[in-house]
């Protein structure tokens, strides 16, 4: 297992992130057992979590992934140590979380401490925005005029940023959490956070996980060309586009109990036409050299330039094996340059 830094922390990271937003629906306590025992023999020791999971999300599994992370640390408490546990503030929009309402430094203190309750621990390694209280090009908005950037009231934002960093000091000084990082978020978002973090003394934003992939490489190379200049961890998530790109949903295949056979909040804007045909494309090229399709996306991933650590997820271990796998399995140069005649037909499938 390869690592790197994660941003301007002193963290070490394995270039693997183990995903969970399944746990606490699609799998139980003992699969996820199962899966942090597997990924940490792998050399693993990045987990990434939310309070807002398991997904999709709803007021019944709210908070069960943190909690069973939390059982497998109370009874792996010698390992604690050894685990670097990142979660995630939700941001408004969720009626059953904090009213629905937005961030707010008051909202980051007592959801750190809920979180911590949950995952059974006296410090989180990262402390994520799971998205920014303004709407951003996230989650199938990155179309020209599907958020109005002329309409945002800047001045106002960035007092709302300011009072959510001093949220994170509080908390920083307590000792509850180690750094702190963004997600979903932009440019303007990184750079305001530097901007109020250097001027204020308040804690740096250390990283950001966006979603990436063969599919929606739309963070390259300006928001990528960001995080390296300002030493900010850039974290792929969805690597797959949301299992999309393992090929599983081939002809309008719907294996049992996979994620599109599950109500999602925003639909399945994945599901395009275009995006189809790509991903027939690039299981061509992984057939030739030897990957699966999946093996392929994560490979090429991992060797994008700038990308610190590839958030993945997994359902079953056979499945996480074969993730796992392809990050010890670099793509040649022809087999990059095959990748690139196709991603250069189909830049932004969906």
């Amino acid at each position: 297992m390869n690592f790197s830094t994660l941003g301007s922390s002193n963290l070490s990271v394995s270039r693997v992130c183990l995903g969970s937003m399944t746990w606490g629906l699609q799998n139980n306590q003992s699969d996820a057992n199962q899966q942090i025992d597997y990924a940490l023999s792998q050399g693993v020791n990045f987990i990434d979590t939310a309070e807002m999971y398991a997904v999709p999300p709803s007021a019944e599994t709210y908070g069960k992934t943190e909690s069973i992370i939390g059982n497998w640390v109370a009874a792996n408490k010698q390992q604690r140590k050894d685990v670097v546990i990142a979660t995630k503030i939700a941001g408004a929009g969720l009626p059953w979380v904090r009213n629905g309402g937005p961030i707010t430094g008051d909202a980051v203190v007592a959801a750190v401490d809920a979180s911590l309750q949950r995952l059974q621990t006296d410090y989180i390694d990262l402390y994520q925005l799971h998205w920014p209280n303004r709407s951003t090009p996230h989650f199938g908005k990155h179309w020209p005029n599907q958020i109005t950037p002329t309409e945002l009231d800047a001045a106002d934002h960035q007092a709302q940023m300011l009072d959510i960093l001093q949220g994170l000091q509080r908390c920083v000084e307590a000792g509850k959490i180690r750094h702190c990082g963004l997600s979903d978020d932009t440019p303007w978002g990184i750079n305001t956070y530097l901007k109020l973090s250097e001027q204020h003394n308040l804690p740096r934003m250390v990283s950001i996980q966006n979603e990436f992939s063969l599919l929606h490489a739309k963070d390259w190379a300006y928001l990528i060309e960001n995080c390296v200049q300002e030493n900010i961890a850039y974290l792929p998530w969805s690597p797959l586009a949301s299992g999309m790109l393992s090929g599983k949903y081939a002809d309008g295949a719907r294996p049992a109990g996979s994620r599109w056979t599950l109500m999602q909040r925003n639909g399945i804007f994945r599901n395009t036409e275009l995006a189809h045909k790509a991903v027939a494309d690039y299981a061509k090229i992984a057939a030739e050299y030897d990957y699966t399709p999946a093996q392929l996306a994560l490979a090429w991933c991992d060797q994008v330039n700038g990308v610190t650590s590839t958030i993945i997820g997994a359902t079953s271990v056979a499945q996480l094996k074969e993730d796992i796998d392809a990050f010890s399995q670099p793509l040649s140069e022809r087999a990059l340059s095959d990748i690139a005649d196709v991603f250069k037909r189909y830049p932004a499938p969906y």
